[in-house]
């Protein structure tokens, strides 16, 4: 009984630490990548402080993976993107992708704040599409967490989710999947669903 006790104990000790250091909000050990590249323009914790900057915090792991390599093909973003990101990207292995991802992915979400009457129309056209626009939900999820490599929306910056929308509408950002969906969509429309998702 002593044998097995002693381990049982040592686990329930690691156990007991790992759920304080989560109480307190430390979390995994952090990639070197996040503090010398990442933070100083998506926030700590990815939580961006800027309104065109997105907000990683809670992203979906995938996604992010996916993004980090698109960066890497300056062919697929818009120039801006292609100005930052692409130069960001040239300082971070392959190899880190995922530990990156993983954490980002592991912090705490921002929630959705709707505001206006605009939400109201905004999330008629998320959850039941509109003529010729497909229900966002479909892909996003009726929370807007996404999932796999369909990107988290719920709880972005207001002007990011703007200009994403733009950009893929106009095949600035490439997508084969978002740019037919997007192109045939208001300006109203797309203000509707950013008040409706997003959180400044």
């Amino acid at each position: 009984m002593k044998v097995i006790g002693i381990p049982l104990l040592v686990i329930s000790v690691l156990v007991i630490a790992q759920l304080a250091a989560a109480e307190q909000g430390q979390g995994p050990v952090v990639p070197k990548e996040i503090t010398s590249n990442c933070q100083s323009c998506h926030g700590a914790r990815g939580d961006s402080p800027a309104g065109d900057v997105p907000r990683l915090n809670g992203q979906q792991s995938a996604y992010l993976v996916q993004r980090m390599k698109d960066f890497r093909d300056p062919t697929r973003e818009d120039p801006h993107a292609t100005t930052i990101m692409w130069r960001v990207m040239s300082n971070v292995s392959d190899a880190s992708f995922t530990p990156i991802a993983a954490y980002y992915a592991e912090q705490k979400p921002t929630r959705a704040a709707p505001k206006s009457t605009r939400a109201i129309e905004g999330r008629k056209i998320f959850m039941m599409g509109a003529a010729d626009i497909p229900a966002c939900q479909s892909c996003h999820g009726v929370d807007a967490g996404g999932r796999g490599a369909i990107p988290r929306l719920a709880g972005q910056h207001a002007a990011y989710l703007k200009n994403q929308l733009e950009r893929l509408s106009l095949a600035m950002r490439e997508s084969d999947i978002m740019h037919p969906t997007l192109r045939s969509m208001s300006e109203a429309q797309m203000d509707a669903i950013v008040a409706y998702l997003a959180r400044d």
